[in-house]
C-alpha cells in the first residue's frame, strides 16, 4: 500500500479504509439479516469490485429476485473486467477489514464468519456516490445469500479466493 501522502486524491477519497469497512459491514449485516448466518469473510473481496465500479453498480438489479448467474450472463463485459478489478482492490479491502475490526464495526469469528455492526446513531450520507455504494453493498450482501456455496460465487465471477 502507498502511504496517504503518495496516494492520488481521488483514490484516497474513494478507497479509504473507513468506506471500505462500511461497505463490508453493510454487506455482512444484510447477509446475516437475510440468512440468519454471518457472511463468510472472504466474500467481502467480491463486494468491493461490484459496488465501487460505477458501471457495474449501475447495472445491478433493483432487488435480489434476479438470479446472479442470469445477471452475469446478461452482463458479460462486467464479468470480463471483474478479475482485474478484484485484484486491484485486494489490498484496499484488507485495509478496510483491519480498520473495521479496529473500530469495532466488523468482527470475524473463529470459523471465518464476518459480522457487521453499523451504529444506529451514525449519521447517514444523503447524497453522492457514497450513498449508492453503501446501498449497493447491502443488495450484494442479500444477493450472496442465494448462492449454495461461497465457492459458487467466486466461480461465477471468474476469480479464486
Amino acid at each position: 500500500m502507498r502511504t496517504w501522502a503518495n496516494r492520488p486524491r481521488e483514490a484516497a477519497a474513494l478507497l479509504n479504509p473507513a468506506l471500505m469497512a462500511v461497505i463490508s459491514a453493510n454487506a455482512a449485516m444484510q447477509y446475516e439479516r437475510q440468512s440468519s448466518q454471518a457472511m463468510p469473510w472472504h466474500l467481502t473481496f467480491l463486494v468491493a469490485p461490484l459496488v465501487l465500479h460505477r458501471g457495474t453498480r449501475e447495472a445491478l438489479p433493483r432487488d435480489t429476485r434476479t438470479h446472479l448467474s442470469t445477471w452475469i450472463t446478461e452482463n458479460p463485459v462486467i464479468r470480463a473486467g471483474f478479475p482485474q478489478r478484484a485484484q486491484a482492490l485486494t489490498e484496499h479491502v484488507r485495509e478496510g477489514l483491519r480498520f473495521g475490526m479496529a473500530n469495532r464495526i466488523l468482527t470475524v469469528t473463529s470459523d471465518g464468519a464476518l459480522h457487521g455492526t453499523l451504529a444506529a446513531t451514525a449519521k447517514p450520507i444523503k447524497t453522492g456516490d457514497a450513498t449508492q455504494i453503501i446501498r449497493a453493498s447491502g443488495l450484494i450482501g442479500k444477493w450472496f445469500t442465494r448462492a449454495d456455496q461461497p465457492a459458487t460465487l467466486f466461480a461465477l465471477f471468474g476469480v479464486a479466493p
